[in-house]
């Protein structure tokens, strides 16, 4: 699952558009009529079956890219004459990508998740959909293709994703002879809870706490006070992420830390927190779906619950999604659809464990919803209709850098509303 910093969209949107000017990210020869999926088919049959080569571009490694690869195999066996080159981008996905884009030379295939910057450079699905019945496309959860789509076209099929939960440690629960938390609970509730279960002469605390926060998955906590970080049509900051309800929003993770009951975690020479919540020594952690296995190598017995809500409103979710995409440049585009296709299949779906399931009849066959640890990451995906940020404003990551800075200033101990104000004011200039 991608968690992209924001800090190089700037810089890869600049590459791309001035490298694109140069030839790249224009429309390659038989991609004329793109929304109806009428493709350059150079070396195939109409079935996709022909003798090609395709590359599909990943950010995972170890495990999870080992599972890509068996997922290549399989394809491969499936489709004669089809071969597929995964290509292990790492923490190097943005600045390679959008070199291969702005050569003219992109992967067929790879992982999307910046729509916004790359979307001219994609090939739009919709005609690939609308023509495919063996996709089941009902058979996907809905809500997860608005974070897909510019302009109304379809520009990646998804493939994973994750939604946020609190992880909690029942062991210190029970030693502690403290209830587990429950759905609804409020953030009164988690301070209280946190405050009994630290314990400074263990170096035990009630909550881990990001020295180095991603503020895209602090927006769940600002949509959940009512605010957000730029208001709907994109236009204004002012009022939104100064606003009261945002400071109090972040305030809390701070405030968490300053009191005593919350810990940082993951900054310079800082152990993570998942590494320091499998290790027993922090009760409640806040994450996605990434770390769960491995506390369930360590021996932890976890539970999971929903992230607590503001007094009189709704709790509100944010979406991580990895999703897959088509070169508008590739030269073998219906074999890349025939793998795109494979790999959000029922039985790649499968063989895969880094992220969530994204078809309905995986999860009831699972039951996941009805599991107490799955559950809630379900039911944050129906609470997670609100666009995030960089959806919104092409300038985006600029305002980000602010945001970043005013944010880590405010889990060391400074004012909220003071640090926001701040950011506010130096990230004004970007909107016009």
């Amino acid at each position: 699952m991608k968690k992209s910093a924001m800090l190089l969209t700037a810089i890869m949107m600049v590459i791309v558009l001035a490298l694109s000017a140069c030839g790249g990210g224009g429309n390659s020869e038989g991609s004329k009529d793109q929304n109806k999926g009428n493709t350059n088919t150079q070396n195939e049959g109409k079935d996709g079956t022909g003798n090609a080569t395709i590359r599909f571009a990943t950010w995972d490694t170890g495990e999870a890219l080992k599972i890509q690869q068996e997922i290549a195999k399989k394809f491969e066996a499936a489709h004669p004459g089809i071969k597929v080159q995964v290509e292990p981008y790492g923490d190097g996905f943005d600045q390679k990508l959008a070199a291969g884009f702005g050569a003219s030379n992109p992967p067929d295939v790879m992982y999307m998740w910046d729509f916004p910057t790359y979307y001219k450079s994609l090939e739009p699905l919709d005609g690939f959909v609308e023509k495919d019945e063996t996709l089941q496309i009902d058979d996907f959860y809905p809500g997860l293709f608005a974070y897909n789509k510019v302009e109304g076209n379809l520009y990646g099929l998804p493939a994973g994703f994750t939604t946020r939960v609190f992880y909690y440690n029942k062991k210190l629960f029970d030693d502690a002879g403290i209830p587990y938390p429950q759905d609804g609970w409020s953030w009164d509730d988690m301070k209280a809870i946190a405050q009994k279960l630290t314990d400074k002469s263990k170096k035990q605390y009630g909550i881990g706490v990001r020295a180095d926060n991603d503020t895209y998955d602090l927006q769940g906590f600002v949509w959940s006070n009512g605010s957000s970080l730029i208001s709907d049509d994109g236009k204004a900051i002012e009022g939104y992420m100064n606003s009261k309800e945002t400071a109090e929003a972040i305030g809390v993770l701070g405030q968490a830390v300053k009191e005593g009951y919350g810990v940082l975690v993951g900054g310079k020479n800082q152990q993570s927190g998942d590494d320091i919540f499998k290790a027993g020594k922090i009760a409640m952690w806040e994450s996605g779906i990434w770390p769960l296995e491995g506390f369930k190598e360590a021996g932890i017995d976890v539970g999971t619950v929903e992230p607590p809500v503001f007094p009189g409103k709704d709790v509100k979710g944010v979406l991580a999604q990895s999703a897959v995409s088509i070169a508008k440049d590739s030269k073998h585009k219906e074999a890349a659809w025939e793998f795109v296709k494979f790999y959000v299949s029922e039985e790649a779906i499968k063989m895969r464990t880094a992220d969530l399931p994204i078809r309905i009849s995986i999860v009831e066959e699972k039951g996941f919803k009805e599991d107490a640890l799955y559950k809630p990451f379900y039911t944050m995906l129906e609470r997670s209709s609100n666009a995030p940020a960089f959806l919104l404003h092409p300038n985006w990551s600029q305002i980000n850098r602010n945001l970043s800075v005013a944010v880590e200033a405010i889990m060391l101990g400074n004012n909220p509303q003071e640090m926001l104000d701040q950011a506010v004011k130096e990230s004004e200039k970007f909107l016009k």
